[in-house]
This record gives C-alpha cells, structure tokens and sequence, in this order.
C-alpha cells in the first residue's frame, strides 16, 4: 500500500521539522516536502504532486487561504488539511469555501492530526471536535432565531404601537394627533408604516391584530351589553 504524501506550508522552521517528524514516523505516511509561505506551497504543489497538504493560514507573500483556493482550483486531486490556531467559524467558513477538506487546531493532539490526514487522504471531510461542538453551537443558536414567532415589539416601534392601539379603539387621525401632541401628517405616516410592515390593508386587520398580540385590551362586559 502506498503511502500518503504530505507537502508541509508554514512559516515557522521549528514547527515544520517537528511536523516532519511526527509524520515520517507514522505508518503510511511521508512527509515529500515543505513551504514556507503560500506561494511556495503552490510551486511544491505543482514539482511533487502530494496527497495532502498541510496547510497553514497566517504566511507571508501569499496567507494560506489563498494557497488553498490555488492549490484546489488547480489540483483536484490534492486534499488540504488547514492547522491552525483560529477556533472560530468566520475562519472555518473562509477555509471550506477555498476548497479545504479539513480543518484542524494547532494545539491538537498528535493522533488527531495523524487522523485527520488518513481521514481526507480518502477523500472524506475531516473537523476537529471543539471546532465541530462551535459550528453546531452556533447553527442551533440560528435555527432557534429564526424559529422564534416575531413579537410585536420587534416589528413595530413603541410610537407606531401607540397609534396602532388609538387606531384599534376606533380614533381617527386627526384625534390621534391631538392626544400625541404630533402633526396629522406623522400620524398617517405612521399608520401607512404600520400597514407596510404588517402587510395589512383594512382597518379590522389592524383591529385583530392589536387583539390577538395584547395591544387592544377588550372589556368582555362591554362586549356582552
């Protein structure tokens, strides 16, 4: 069985040559070069045509997304494993869409990054734990935003409630106006605002509405007279 070839992108020597040799002392995996910036990570690419490239974000001359999205455009073949020290989604997202197939943390464990490389060495996407636990973390947390039911108060302003519940109890306008102490003008902008952001065109619309979310508050003896 052949072994994984692995192309090395990092600025820091020291790092690389600890990488090196926590590579080359695995089984079915060889380390066949390194870089020490993005740019020379593409060149690498193209002379030793490795497997996977262990690739670096922050390098000089060119940073190692764009590295990622050369390599990728150019070399489907090539897999990328990003290692780097950001734990967010922003960089996460920005490593995906440059075409990484793994995304794995510097202060990971040896035989998880060891892992990570067999893992997108067979074409499969590999994220590591904590950085899965804040992608998940955060699609849940955007799911139940958007499966919140909208309250009124995040929809309407506090004056426009006012004139919805003056319009409700059957004011017209221009009384509207004298108990706010506002010009009849604002008061039909605001009420052609209320309209818009309900998607409401009768007044017995705005009526219910003002009911079913508590801004109308009916007296049930007056109702039942």
């Amino acid at each position: 069985m052949s072994k994984i070839r692995v192309l090395l992108a990092d600025d820091h020597a020291l790092l690389r040559s600890g990488l090196s040799s926590l590579l080359n002392e695995e089984n079915g995996i060889e380390v066949v070069g390194e870089a020490e910036d993005g740019r020379d990570a593409v060149r690498k690419v193209r002379e030793l045509a490795p497997d996977v490239v262990l690739m670096d974000i922050g390098m000089p001359v060119m940073n190692g997304m764009e590295a990622t999205k050369q390599i990728t455009r150019r070399n489907r073949d090539v897999k990328v494993l990003v290692l780097t020290v950001h734990d967010n989604e922003e960089y996460l997202s920005q490593a995906f869409e440059a075409g990484a197939a793994g995304y794995i943390l510097k202060q990971a464990a040896d035989s998880d990054l060891l892992n990570a490389i067999h893992v997108i060495a067979r074409g499969e996407y590999f994220l590591y734990p904590s950085v899965t636990k804040t992608v998940v973390d955060n699609f849940l947390e955007k799911m139940k935003m958007e499966q919140s039911p909208a309250t009124v108060h995040n929809i309407l302003t506090e004056r426009e409630i006012e004139v919805l519940r003056l319009l409700a109890e059957g004011y017209n306008c221009r009384e509207i106006a004298e108990s706010l102490i506002i010009s009849v003008k604002t008061v039909e902008t605001h009420k052609s605002n209320i309209m818009a952001k309900l998607d409401m065109h009768k007044r017995p619309e705005l009526v219910r509405y003002a009911i079913q979310n508590g801004i109308l508050q009916l007296d049930l003896d007056e109702v039942m007279q």
